[in-house]
């Protein structure tokens, strides 16, 4: 039995008045800041994952104002251990651009929100229904998945082809009405009852013209990425700790992994950390030790790192000795924009060095 995109959006919107989230901290006195803001962190971000971070990323900077005349360094400090920090990056020189170009306010037309940093069209679209209650379609990754199986399309909706039939959907089925709780309701749908492992299809407002619900195996839809085993990188990470218990930091360049973040030293496994660390940071240290290997795990590799701690004796720097390093108190780490893992590195180093 078809169904038509009127009962579809009724089934959807009748589910969401009873059973849709809508206590979210960023539905509470919503606006376009809030609503972006939510959807970049919410990007490869799990929701319970989001929420601590956007409490306090809002208390911090309240406004897109605050946001944009704030130091990267401190937004970046704010959204470490997030991850895919080129949002964070993004995220910053966005709010500049819209205070400068556009007075401050979010500009209402589709094609001027794509051409904002880190803004795609899904994104575009969240803040065009949810923020100004715009007749705009989303497609995420819960609303791929959920349309995906409604229609029981097989295929990985990471190829062009089934993103494009997937994106003719989702304007099919957006509504001009009620924009708002169609879109929340979409996000809630696909988050909440058609979950990638075990739906919950008896909940469904749409099973009795679901596609894949008749296959009896809805959750083989749609088709994971294809997998491919990851190389492992290695790395040493040199953890330099001077006489005032100060620990050197150096800022990576603003591409690539933790781009513009603060890190520590990295020397190449193939090289000898003492004479490393004074060939390219002056430093004359004790005895090398080394420390408890971490993993991190990108999207396109693995990467282990061996810290490997030394004592300075003696810092001598080159007279213009450039700002990309700097000597950090370990108890004012917060303020500096760190990966994760990086700051677990730290938090390990041994006690009696801090006290």
């Amino acid at each position: 039995m078809t169904i038509s995109p009127q009962q579809f959006q009724q089934c959807v919107l009748d589910w969401f008045k009873i059973y849709g989230r809508k206590h979210l901290p960023w539905q509470q006195n919503k606006s376009p800041y809030q609503v972006w803001l939510s959807e970049i962190m919410l990007q490869q971000t799990q929701v319970t994952t989001v929420i601590p971070y956007f409490t306090r990323f809002i208390k911090r900077f309240p406004t897109l104002s605050s946001l944009a005349q704030a130091d990267l360094d401190e937004v970046l400090s704010h959204w470490a251990g997030l991850g895919y920090y080129a949002r964070g990056r993004n995220l910053h020189r966005c709010a500049q651009i819209i205070e400068k170009k556009y007075g401050g306010k979010f500009p209402q037309h589709l094609a001027q929100l794509q051409n904002l940093p880190g803004i795609g069209r899904s994104s575009a679209g969240a803040i065009l229904s949810l923020g100004f209650a715009q007749a705009a379609p989303i497609l995420d990754g819960n609303v791929k998945r959920l349309l995906s199986r409604f229609h029981a399309i097989a295929d990985w909706p990471g190829t062009n082809e089934t993103n494009k039939k997937l994106w003719t959907l989702a304007e099919c089925y957006t509504p001009s009405k009620q924009i708002t709780n169609y879109t929340q309701a979409m996000m809630d749908l696909g988050a909440l009852i058609c979950t990638r492992h075990n739906p919950k299809c008896k909940q469904c407002p749409l099973q009795s013209h679901c596609l894949a619900y008749r296959t009896e195996n809805p959750a083989s839809f749609p088709s994971p990425k294809p997998s491919k085993k990851l190389p492992v990188r290695y790395l040493q990470m040199l953890l330099l700790v001077n006489a005032q218990q100060e620990i050197l930091l150096e800022k990576r360049p603003p591409l690539g992994i933790w781009g513009g973040l603060w890190s520590l030293p990295e020397c190449p496994v193939s090289e000898n950390a003492k004479k490393f660390s004074k060939k390219y940071y002056y430093c004359d240290t004790d005895k090398p030790s080394k420390q408890t290997c971490i993993r991190h795990t990108f999207s396109h590799f693995h990467l282990e790192m061996q810290p490997v701690l030394m004592l300075v004796k003696a810092w001598h720097p080159p007279l213009m000795e450039s700002n990309r390093i700097v000597w950090y108190n370990v108890q004012q780490l917060e303020k500096k924009g760190l990966a994760a893992p990086v700051k677990k590195l730290i938090q390990q180093l041994p006690k009696t060095l801090l006290l």
